[in-house]
């Protein structure tokens, strides 16, 4: 798989990142990657929090692959901590090598550090295929997500 390096992700990612959350039939709805200046001032927010991790995979100078990790601390479960995946992307020319693995792993391992006790994801409905790649990580298909849009 070549060397892999995992990072917080800045400014100077951010097309190349939306350009991987466009690239599908869901992102190329709900994304503008003509427009970055939401993302950025997103990432700025983000970055200013530190519950809030958003990382890059970076091989040889590329960026093949995203993720967010948020930690949520709680009071249900005995005043558990959480934390939640969200918007995992590989970039098309690297699926199915391993790298979505790698990055789900970067972030359980993350989670273990924050002292989490649970890490919980959800999958578009539609995201069959991601939905068996959750399952093979030893994720379960436990709730029913619920939406409201504002």
């Amino acid at each position: 798989m070549g060397d892999l390096d995992i990072r917080p992700a800045h400014q100077n990612d951010i097309p190349a990142i939306v350009a991987m959350l466009a690239d599908d039939p869901l992102g190329a709805r709900r994304e503008s990657p003509d427009d970055l200046a939401p993302y950025l001032a997103a990432l700025e927010r983000l970055s200013a929090d530190p519950n809030q991790h958003v990382v890059v995979a970076v091989r040889e100078g590329r960026i093949v692959g995203t993720l967010q990790l948020t930690i949520i601390p709680g009071l249900s479960r005995r005043g558990a901590t959480r934390s939640v995946i969200e918007a995992v992307r590989v970039h098309a020319d690297e699926r199915g090598n391993g790298l979505g693995t790698r990055l789900i792993e970067w972030a359980v391992d993350a989670s273990r550090r924050q002292d989490c006790q649970l890490v919980q994801l959800t999958s578009d409905a539609s995201r069959t295929d991601a939905h068996r790649f959750y399952e093979r990580l030893g994720f379960e298909a436990s709730h029913v997500g619920f939406k409201l849009p504002l």
